[in-house]
Protein backbone atom coordinates (compact mmCIF):
# COMPACT_ATOMS: atom_id res chain seq x y z
CA UNK A 1 0.00 0.00 0.00
CA UNK A 2 2.62 2.17 1.17
CA UNK A 3 4.00 2.30 -2.58
CA UNK A 4 1.10 2.05 -4.41
CA UNK A 5 0.16 5.48 -2.39
CA UNK A 6 3.47 6.76 -3.16
CA UNK A 7 3.05 5.95 -7.04
CA UNK A 8 0.04 7.70 -6.50
CA UNK A 9 1.54 11.02 -5.35
CA UNK A 10 4.31 11.04 -7.69
CA UNK A 11 1.38 10.82 -10.40
CA UNK A 12 -0.45 13.64 -9.01
CA UNK A 13 2.58 16.15 -8.55
CA UNK A 14 3.86 15.16 -12.11
CA UNK A 15 0.31 16.12 -13.30
CA UNK A 16 0.57 19.27 -11.36
CA UNK A 17 3.78 19.82 -12.52
CA UNK A 18 2.74 19.84 -16.12
CA UNK A 19 -0.43 22.34 -15.24
CA UNK A 20 2.13 24.76 -13.69
CA UNK A 21 4.35 25.11 -16.88
CA UNK A 22 1.11 25.33 -19.12
CA UNK A 23 -0.86 27.37 -16.68
CA UNK A 24 1.84 30.14 -16.72
CA UNK A 25 2.77 29.85 -20.66
CA UNK A 26 -0.97 30.92 -21.09
CA UNK A 27 -0.57 33.89 -18.91
CA UNK A 28 2.72 35.03 -20.59
CA UNK A 29 1.05 34.81 -24.09
CA UNK A 30 -1.91 36.32 -23.29
CA UNK A 31 0.43 39.64 -21.69
CA UNK A 32 2.24 39.43 -25.08
CA UNK A 33 -0.83 39.64 -26.94
CA UNK A 34 -2.35 42.56 -24.75
CA UNK A 35 0.75 44.47 -24.89
CA UNK A 36 1.56 43.46 -28.80
CA UNK A 37 -2.64 45.07 -29.61
CA UNK A 38 -1.65 48.65 -28.28
CA UNK A 39 1.21 48.06 -30.76
CA UNK A 40 -0.52 48.28 -33.74
CA UNK A 41 -2.98 51.22 -32.62
CA UNK A 42 0.62 53.24 -31.77
CA UNK A 43 1.28 52.09 -35.08
CA UNK A 44 -2.12 53.68 -36.40
CA UNK A 45 -1.61 57.03 -34.45
CA UNK A 46 2.08 57.21 -36.21
CA UNK A 47 0.78 56.80 -39.86
CA UNK A 48 0.79 60.14 -40.90
CA UNK A 49 3.18 62.01 -38.61
CA UNK A 50 6.36 59.23 -38.88
CA UNK A 51 7.50 57.41 -41.81
CA UNK A 52 7.28 53.19 -41.21
CA UNK A 53 11.09 52.41 -41.42
CA UNK A 54 11.81 55.23 -39.42
CA UNK A 55 9.12 54.25 -36.66
CA UNK A 56 10.56 50.55 -36.73
CA UNK A 57 14.35 51.73 -36.35
CA UNK A 58 13.75 53.82 -33.41
CA UNK A 59 11.25 51.57 -31.76
CA UNK A 60 14.43 48.76 -31.82
CA UNK A 61 16.73 51.67 -30.91
CA UNK A 62 14.44 52.36 -27.39
CA UNK A 63 14.20 48.33 -27.00
CA UNK A 64 17.53 48.05 -26.86
CA UNK A 65 18.21 50.65 -24.54
CA UNK A 66 15.34 49.10 -22.75
CA UNK A 67 16.89 45.86 -22.25
CA UNK A 68 20.47 46.66 -22.35
CA UNK A 69 20.91 47.19 -18.45
CA UNK A 70 19.28 44.05 -17.68
CA UNK A 71 20.92 41.97 -21.00
CA UNK A 72 24.55 42.82 -21.61
CA UNK A 73 26.29 40.40 -19.13
CA UNK A 74 24.57 37.20 -20.17
CA UNK A 75 25.20 38.77 -23.98
CA UNK A 76 28.52 39.22 -23.03
CA UNK A 77 28.97 36.03 -21.27
CA UNK A 78 27.42 34.00 -23.77
CA UNK A 79 29.33 35.62 -26.85
CA UNK A 80 31.51 32.69 -28.05
CA UNK A 81 28.18 31.34 -27.95
CA UNK A 82 26.05 33.70 -29.95
CA UNK A 83 28.78 33.44 -32.54
CA UNK A 84 28.38 30.14 -33.58
CA UNK A 85 24.68 30.71 -33.60
CA UNK A 86 24.95 33.57 -35.95
CA UNK A 87 23.10 32.34 -38.76
CA UNK A 88 19.71 31.70 -36.83
CA UNK A 89 19.88 34.73 -34.78
CA UNK A 90 20.98 36.86 -37.90
CA UNK A 91 17.33 34.86 -39.62
CA UNK A 92 15.28 35.54 -36.39
CA UNK A 93 16.41 38.91 -36.15
CA UNK A 94 15.62 39.77 -39.47
CA UNK A 95 12.02 37.57 -39.88
CA UNK A 96 10.72 38.53 -35.98
CA UNK A 97 12.19 42.45 -35.87
CA UNK A 98 13.83 44.13 -39.62
CA UNK A 99 10.93 43.10 -41.20
CA UNK A 100 7.42 42.25 -39.38
CA UNK A 101 7.53 45.55 -37.54
CA UNK A 102 8.52 47.97 -40.39
CA UNK A 103 5.54 45.82 -42.42
CA UNK A 104 3.08 46.31 -39.33
CA UNK A 105 3.83 50.27 -39.63
CA UNK A 106 3.72 50.19 -43.29
CA UNK A 107 0.41 48.64 -43.29
CA UNK A 108 -1.28 51.67 -40.48
CA UNK A 109 -0.31 54.05 -43.65
CA UNK A 110 -3.85 52.70 -45.27
CA UNK A 111 -5.82 50.59 -42.76
CA UNK A 112 -7.41 51.06 -39.70
CA UNK A 113 -6.07 49.08 -35.95
CA UNK A 114 -8.89 46.61 -36.10
CA UNK A 115 -8.48 45.51 -39.26
CA UNK A 116 -4.81 45.35 -38.75
CA UNK A 117 -5.95 42.98 -35.24
CA UNK A 118 -7.86 40.92 -37.11
CA UNK A 119 -5.86 39.81 -39.75
CA UNK A 120 -2.90 39.54 -37.87
CA UNK A 121 -5.20 36.53 -35.51
CA UNK A 122 -5.13 34.36 -38.18
CA UNK A 123 -1.48 33.96 -37.52
CA UNK A 124 -1.92 30.58 -35.39
CA UNK A 125 -3.49 28.84 -38.35
CA UNK A 126 0.29 29.43 -40.06
CA UNK A 127 2.04 28.28 -36.83
CA UNK A 128 -0.27 25.23 -36.71
CA UNK A 129 0.95 24.45 -40.34
CA UNK A 130 4.78 24.63 -39.14
CA UNK A 131 3.97 22.64 -35.94
CA UNK A 132 1.99 20.04 -38.16
CA UNK A 133 4.76 19.40 -40.70
CA UNK A 134 7.05 19.02 -37.73
CA UNK A 135 5.94 16.39 -37.21
CA UNK A 136 3.91 17.37 -33.70
CA UNK A 137 0.04 16.13 -33.37
CA UNK A 138 -2.48 18.98 -32.24
CA UNK A 139 -5.33 17.44 -31.70
CA UNK A 140 -8.90 17.79 -32.49
CA UNK A 141 -9.66 20.24 -29.66
CA UNK A 142 -7.01 22.52 -31.02
CA UNK A 143 -8.08 21.91 -34.46
CA UNK A 144 -11.21 22.46 -34.04
CA UNK A 145 -10.74 25.80 -32.02
CA UNK A 146 -8.63 27.09 -35.12
CA UNK A 147 -11.35 26.34 -37.19
CA UNK A 148 -13.90 28.68 -35.61
CA UNK A 149 -11.95 31.28 -34.42
CA UNK A 150 -10.67 31.61 -37.70
CA UNK A 151 -13.77 31.32 -39.40
CA UNK A 152 -14.46 34.95 -37.36
CA UNK A 153 -11.56 36.52 -38.29
CA UNK A 154 -12.49 35.69 -41.60
CA UNK A 155 -15.81 36.76 -41.51
CA UNK A 156 -14.53 39.71 -39.92
CA UNK A 157 -12.59 40.74 -42.78
CA UNK A 158 -15.44 40.71 -44.62
CA UNK A 159 -17.53 42.88 -42.65
CA UNK A 160 -19.73 39.45 -42.14
CA UNK A 161 -19.57 37.78 -45.50
CA UNK A 162 -16.94 35.33 -46.80
CA UNK A 163 -16.37 37.19 -50.25
CA UNK A 164 -12.81 39.43 -49.21
CA UNK A 165 -12.07 42.54 -50.46
CA UNK A 166 -8.72 43.96 -49.31
CA UNK A 167 -6.96 47.22 -49.23
CA UNK A 168 -3.53 47.68 -49.78
CA UNK A 169 -2.78 47.93 -45.90
CA UNK A 170 -4.63 44.74 -46.01
CA UNK A 171 -2.18 42.87 -47.82
CA UNK A 172 0.97 44.79 -45.82
CA UNK A 173 -0.54 43.19 -43.15
CA UNK A 174 -1.08 39.66 -44.56
CA UNK A 175 2.60 39.78 -44.90
CA UNK A 176 3.67 40.80 -41.51
CA UNK A 177 1.15 38.20 -40.33
CA UNK A 178 3.16 35.38 -42.44
CA UNK A 179 6.45 37.28 -40.82
CA UNK A 180 5.49 36.60 -37.24
CA UNK A 181 4.18 33.32 -37.62
CA UNK A 182 7.72 32.22 -39.53
CA UNK A 183 9.13 34.08 -36.58
CA UNK A 184 7.63 31.92 -34.02
CA UNK A 185 7.74 29.01 -35.36
CA UNK A 186 11.82 29.40 -35.76
CA UNK A 187 11.85 30.21 -32.13
CA UNK A 188 11.04 26.12 -31.69
CA UNK A 189 14.86 25.70 -32.74
CA UNK A 190 16.46 27.78 -30.51
CA UNK A 191 19.60 27.19 -29.17
CA UNK A 192 18.50 26.14 -25.37
CA UNK A 193 22.24 27.12 -23.96
CA UNK A 194 21.08 30.76 -25.17
CA UNK A 195 19.75 32.78 -22.46
CA UNK A 196 16.32 34.59 -22.97
CA UNK A 197 17.87 37.97 -22.45
CA UNK A 198 20.73 37.17 -24.89
CA UNK A 199 18.71 36.17 -27.24
CA UNK A 200 16.20 39.49 -27.02
CA UNK A 201 19.50 41.88 -26.97
CA UNK A 202 21.52 39.95 -29.71
CA UNK A 203 17.97 39.70 -32.31
CA UNK A 204 17.13 43.51 -31.26
CA UNK A 205 20.64 44.86 -31.98
CA UNK A 206 20.97 42.75 -35.45
CA UNK A 207 17.15 43.67 -36.43
CA UNK A 208 18.40 47.30 -35.85
CA UNK A 209 22.03 47.22 -37.80
CA UNK A 210 20.03 45.68 -40.83
CA UNK A 211 17.25 48.54 -40.93
CA UNK A 212 19.99 50.96 -40.52
CA UNK A 213 20.66 51.19 -44.44
CA UNK A 214 16.88 51.39 -45.07
CA UNK A 215 16.33 54.02 -41.96
CA UNK A 216 18.78 55.98 -43.86
CA UNK A 217 17.16 56.34 -47.04
CA UNK A 218 13.91 57.14 -45.32
CA UNK A 219 15.45 60.28 -43.68
CA UNK A 220 17.15 61.51 -46.94
CA UNK A 221 14.10 60.98 -48.80
CA UNK A 222 11.20 61.56 -46.45
CA UNK A 223 12.83 63.65 -43.90
CA UNK A 224 13.37 63.17 -40.21
CA UNK A 225 10.26 63.23 -37.93
CA UNK A 226 9.26 66.37 -36.02
CA UNK A 227 10.23 65.04 -32.03
CA UNK A 228 6.48 65.83 -30.27
CA UNK A 229 4.24 63.95 -27.46
CA UNK A 230 2.29 62.71 -29.96
CA UNK A 231 5.51 60.91 -31.64
CA UNK A 232 7.97 60.22 -29.05
CA UNK A 233 4.93 58.66 -26.50
CA UNK A 234 3.85 55.98 -29.25
CA UNK A 235 7.53 55.59 -30.19
CA UNK A 236 8.39 54.54 -26.52
CA UNK A 237 5.55 52.51 -25.56
CA UNK A 238 6.37 50.03 -28.47
CA UNK A 239 10.12 50.08 -27.67
CA UNK A 240 9.93 49.65 -24.29
CA UNK A 241 6.09 47.41 -23.58
CA UNK A 242 5.89 45.77 -26.87
CA UNK A 243 9.35 45.24 -27.82
CA UNK A 244 10.98 44.15 -24.84
CA UNK A 245 8.18 42.82 -22.17
CA UNK A 246 6.40 41.22 -24.92
CA UNK A 247 9.12 39.46 -27.08
CA UNK A 248 10.32 38.34 -23.65
CA UNK A 249 6.84 37.09 -22.50
CA UNK A 250 6.10 35.48 -25.96
CA UNK A 251 9.39 33.67 -26.80
CA UNK A 252 9.14 32.41 -22.75
CA UNK A 253 5.35 31.27 -23.76
CA UNK A 254 6.31 29.29 -26.93
CA UNK A 255 9.31 27.48 -25.16
CA UNK A 256 6.38 26.60 -22.65
CA UNK A 257 4.20 25.24 -24.07
CA UNK A 258 4.48 25.55 -28.16
CA UNK A 259 4.47 27.50 -30.98
CA UNK A 260 0.76 26.29 -31.89
CA UNK A 261 -0.97 26.31 -28.39
CA UNK A 262 0.89 30.05 -27.75
CA UNK A 263 -0.78 30.82 -30.95
CA UNK A 264 -4.10 30.27 -29.96
CA UNK A 265 -4.32 32.54 -27.27
CA UNK A 266 -2.99 35.04 -30.19
CA UNK A 267 -6.62 34.92 -31.40
CA UNK A 268 -7.86 37.35 -28.67
CA UNK A 269 -6.18 40.07 -30.44
CA UNK A 270 -8.81 41.74 -32.20
CA UNK A 271 -10.63 41.50 -28.93
CA UNK A 272 -8.13 43.95 -27.16
CA UNK A 273 -7.48 45.81 -30.73
CA UNK A 274 -11.00 46.53 -31.05
CA UNK A 275 -11.16 47.77 -27.46
CA UNK A 276 -8.45 49.86 -27.80
CA UNK A 277 -8.58 51.76 -31.20
CA UNK A 278 -12.23 52.57 -30.15
CA UNK A 279 -11.14 54.45 -27.07
CA UNK A 280 -8.31 55.62 -28.44
CA UNK A 281 -9.15 56.36 -32.42
CA UNK A 282 -12.76 56.56 -32.31
CA UNK A 283 -12.94 53.44 -34.77
CA UNK A 284 -16.42 52.13 -34.15
CA UNK A 285 -17.43 48.13 -33.62
CA UNK A 286 -20.50 47.02 -34.75
CA UNK A 287 -22.71 44.34 -34.48
CA UNK A 288 -21.05 42.05 -36.85
CA UNK A 289 -17.81 43.02 -35.59
CA UNK A 290 -18.73 41.99 -31.90
CA UNK A 291 -20.30 38.50 -33.01
CA UNK A 292 -17.19 37.58 -35.05
CA UNK A 293 -14.92 38.30 -32.00
CA UNK A 294 -17.76 36.36 -29.94
CA UNK A 295 -16.34 33.54 -32.32
CA UNK A 296 -12.83 34.32 -31.82
CA UNK A 297 -13.41 34.05 -28.39
CA UNK A 298 -15.10 30.89 -28.28
CA UNK A 299 -12.61 29.25 -30.62
CA UNK A 300 -9.85 30.51 -28.06
CA UNK A 301 -11.81 28.79 -25.50
CA UNK A 302 -12.15 25.60 -27.00
CA UNK A 303 -8.41 25.20 -28.59
CA UNK A 304 -6.56 26.43 -25.30
CA UNK A 305 -7.10 23.58 -23.41
CA UNK A 306 -4.84 20.28 -23.73
CA UNK A 307 -5.21 18.07 -26.42
CA UNK A 308 -4.56 14.39 -24.90
CA UNK A 309 -1.62 12.63 -26.63
CA UNK A 310 -2.49 9.76 -29.15
CA UNK A 311 0.43 7.08 -28.93
CA UNK A 312 3.55 8.61 -29.03
CA UNK A 313 3.42 11.32 -30.62
CA UNK A 314 4.15 14.27 -28.68
CA UNK A 315 0.88 17.57 -28.30
CA UNK A 316 2.24 20.66 -29.96
CA UNK A 317 1.87 21.79 -25.86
Amino acid sequence: MAVLDRIRSSDRSGAEGARRPSGTGLLLALVATVVWSGSFVASRALHDSVPPVQAAFWRWIVAIAAVAPFAVRETWRQRALLRAHLGFLTLAALIGVTVYNTLVNQAGVSTSAGQMGMIMAASPVVMAVYERLGGRRLGRRRIAGMAVACTGVLLLVGNGSLALDFAPGDLWMFAAMLSFASYSALLRHRPAAIGQLAFLFATFVLGALMLAPAFAVSVVVQGRFEPTVGTVGPLLYVGVFSSAVAFFAWNRAVALIGAARTGIVYYLQPVCVAGLSFVLLDESTGPVQILCLALILGGVALGAGRARPAGRTCDAG
